[in-house]
């Protein structure tokens, strides 16, 4: 499984999860997520999360 984490606050963005609230769907890519997107926890950018895998 494959999971994204923040650098700072180590919020996890499971693309098989989503975020619902934030009209991003289950299913969706990191990947796919707009460039500007930023963490929900913290507002750091998209280019501070890095990948794990489980």
């Amino acid at each position: 499984m494959v999971r994204y984490v923040c650098s700072s606050c180590f919020y996890t963005y499971d693309p098989d999860e989503g975020i619902p609230d934030m009209g991003i769907e289950p299913g969706t890519p990191f990947e796919d997520l707009p460039e500007d997107w930023i963490c929900p926890a913290c507002g750091l950018p998209k280019s501070e999360f890095r990948k794990y895998e489980e």
